[in-house]
């Protein structure tokens, strides 16, 4: 009983010893306060990391500022450029023009259907049907590249119309 009646003693003494201790932790606030912040000024020295969006010029800006058009798709057995495909030539050329020491490989793929050998060469005219008219844009055509999948590279799994269609196609991808 002893014990617990020192305890209680000792309790409120320990919390305002603690209470005391703490305080004295606490600054003391400074004799003139610092100035208000400005506007932020970067100098030429500023290394700090990017906050938003890809590094301009890189392959992801150059997938981001196309929004999907770095791709451009083909009827079955064909590889002519389409008006839609066109749009989407156009904004990848103005892209190019813009990092002009950027270098770009056009894949040719095809779908499912026909002989490895048939595909390949397909792949080959449709990628090469791009380049030529990345070219008569104004792109030159030592900083573009062809190779053809064929069919060896589908996007979409399946044997149906729609995935097909997804994988006759043209896709631009830049090189770093």
């Amino acid at each position: 009983m002893t014990t617990q009646a020192s305890r209680r003693r000792y309790t409120p003494a320990l919390a305002l010893l603690g209470v005391a201790a703490l305080s004295a932790c606490v600054p003391s606030a400074p004799k003139q306060l610092p100035p208000e912040p400005g506007p932020a000024v970067a100098s030429a020295t500023d290394t700090a990391p990017r906050l938003r969006g890809p590094e301009p010029g890189s392959s992801a800006d150059f997938v981001a500022s196309l929004m999907g058009q770095d791709t451009i798709h083909f009827e079955n057995d064909r590889y002519n450029i389409d008006a839609i495909a066109t749009n989407a030539l156009q904004a990848q050329a103005q892209w190019l023009m813009r990092y002009p020491t950027k270098r770009a490989t056009i894949e040719g793929h095809c779908d499912e259907r026909g002989t490895r050998d048939y595909n390949l060469a397909l792949g080959e005219r449709r990628a090469t049907a791009a380049k030529n008219y990345l070219v008569s844009l104004g792109v030159s055509s030592s900083r573009l590249n062809t190779v053809s999948y064929g069919k060896e590279r589908p996007v979409a799994l399946g044997s149906s119309e729609d995935a097909w269609a997804k994988n006759r196609r043209a896709v631009t991808v830049t090189i770093e």
